[in-house]
């Protein structure tokens, strides 16, 4: 997932950067408007993160122009301006969403994950990608093996899914809670208890894609992995 971070503050945006990368994500920084304005122009970014008091052109017009040229890209406004009227204009200009300094990395997350997957474009009526002999429709939140439906809880199918979005490559288990975490508000009180259920839902998982072709590697310190295994042809 390719992510733009519009931020002036260089301490605050190396920070960020890092827990981006951390968390999956690639990440382009734009220092001011300008930069910013000449990123999204250039390249194709699943999500926005625009702080609204940036130099040489300001958030709020970025975010106006990129709605001219961009409009289905989720946008998150990062400010430190928290009056009513300063957060009507930014949801006015095309905000998706609106976060004021000073906040916690994990909300920040959690927020982007949860706009991402509501500007996910539906799949086609029927269409269901595969991989090994899973297949897994997202609109419909349902996986088969050979066309037998899996029984998976909701935790088990954000977790399928969150797998699946990053196939092959690692998942780290803060990703994981925060997906859990993020259609409960965010309420990052539950985030201890989530993670250590964490290898509960995996163990789960793996029994019930016994016979899919398709494995999760757990990758020792860092998290998950889901492959589809060399041996999984139909």
């Amino acid at each position: 997932m390719r992510l733009l971070l519009a931020e002036d503050d260089a301490i605050l945006a190396d920070a960020l950067v890092a827990q981006f990368e951390h968390a999956g994500f690639a990440v382009e920084h734009a220092p001011n408007g300008a930069v910013a304005e000449y990123l999204l122009g250039k390249h194709d970014f699943d999500a926005a993160v625009l702080d609204i008091g940036l130099p040489m052109v300001d958030g709020l017009t970025v975010l106006k122009n990129a709605r001219i040229t961009k409009p289905a890209l989720p946008v998150l406004v990062l400010t430190a301006l928290d009056g009513l009227d300063d957060r009507v204009a930014g949801l006015n200009a095309g905000a998706d969403d609106y976060l004021t300094k000073p906040f916690d990395f994990p909300e920040l997350e959690a927020r982007i994950r949860a706009l991402l997957r509501r500007t996910r474009p539906q799949q086609p009526a029927g269409a269901a990608p595969e991989v090994g002999r899973l297949s897994f429709d997202r609109e419909a939140r349902r996986a088969l093996i050979d066309g037998a439906p899996v029984d998976l809880s909701p935790r088990e199918w954000d977790l399928l899914d969150l797998l699946l979005t990053h196939r092959n490559r690692v998942v780290h288990k803060e990703q994981i809670t925060q997906t859990w975490l993020a259609d409960r508000a965010a309420d990052n009180s539950e985030a201890p208890a989530a993670v250590g259920m964490i290898e509960v839902y995996i163990h789960r998982l793996r029994r019930k894609l016994e016979g899919s072709g398709v494995s999760i590697r757990t990758v020792r310190g860092l998290g998950y992995l889901l492959e589809a295994e060399a041996h999984a042809g139909r």
